[in-house]
């Protein structure tokens, strides 16, 4: 087994998180991290989607039949990648815990759990009047437990949120709040891995179901010890499954 795999991280976060879960792949598999637009050493792009999404094209036309693994922001850049250009030179699909539309609605159950448009609204304005709350909030959500979290863990991952631009994350999150990918799904005609956090409070269990019964050929993991970060919470058993999947392939 030999094959590249893309690691594509969360919004707030930079390609340096997936380093515990690299450390667990097995030899053969090859991963690439990069920062995405805006996030870590690469400088914002706008539309930030389309951005990243151009700059993760370049990567699996360098490296083809590579694996995309997109973690929450992650997945939407591969979605919007796929969008523009189809599944050609790639490999696979891997995508954790995300929503292809994150603002709830009466004909959409599947998007930020319990978050109306208006609670997303207030989400967003507390980012300008607050960077450090809202640092505190998305660390406090990103895990399945409240409490027993490995407080380095936590420490860390704090820091990195608090490490961005407040406005440059802001605009992110507006295309992030904006967006609606869910026509992209069906065209998804490779190898789809579904994953996802059983203790998560991102997002709800039935957007899996969904992307499972929309995508052509999909799989489902879940990772029951872990919430919205499986790549953080259950690196060796994410690792473990990335690995599954390529060999399937």
């Amino acid at each position: 087994m030999d094959r590249t795999i893309i690691l594509l991280h969360g919004w707030t976060m930079r390609g340096a998180v997936f380093e515990p879960l690299i450390r667990h792949l097995p030899r053969g598999l090859h991963a690439l991290a990069p920062d995405l637009p805006g996030h870590g050493d690469t400088p914002p792009a706008w539309p930030m989607l389309d951005a990243a999404a151009r700059a993760v094209h370049a990567l699996v036309q360098a490296n083809p039949g590579a694996i995309v693994v997109g973690w929450s922001m992650g997945a939407a850049v591969a979605w919007r990648m796929i969008q523009q250009q189809g599944t050609a030179g790639l490999g696979g699909l891997v995508t954790v815990d995300m929503s292809p539309l994150i603002v709830n609605g009466p004909d959409w159950p599947h998007g930020l759990r319990g978050q109306t448009a208006a609670d997303i609204a207030r989400t967003t304005a507390r980012m300008q009047a607050d960077w450090p709350g809202t640092a505190d909030a998305i660390t406090a959500t990103m895990f399945g437990p409240r409490d027993g979290l490995d407080p380095v863990l936590r420490r860390r991952t704090r820091a990195q949120v608090l490490s961005n631009d407040p406005e440059v994350m802001r605009r992110c999150w507006s295309e992030l709040t904006g967006m609606d990918l869910r026509g992209v799904i069906p065209r998804i005609d490779i190898p789809y891995l579904v994953t996802r956090g059983a203790r998560s409070r991102v997002y709800p269990g039935s957007v899996s179901g969904w992307l499972a019964a929309t995508a052509p050929d999909v799989r489902v993991r879940i990772f029951c010890n872990s919430g919205h970060s499986p790549p953080l919470e259950e690196p060796q058993e994410m690792a473990s499954a990335m690995a599954k999947f390529a060999k399937s392939l």
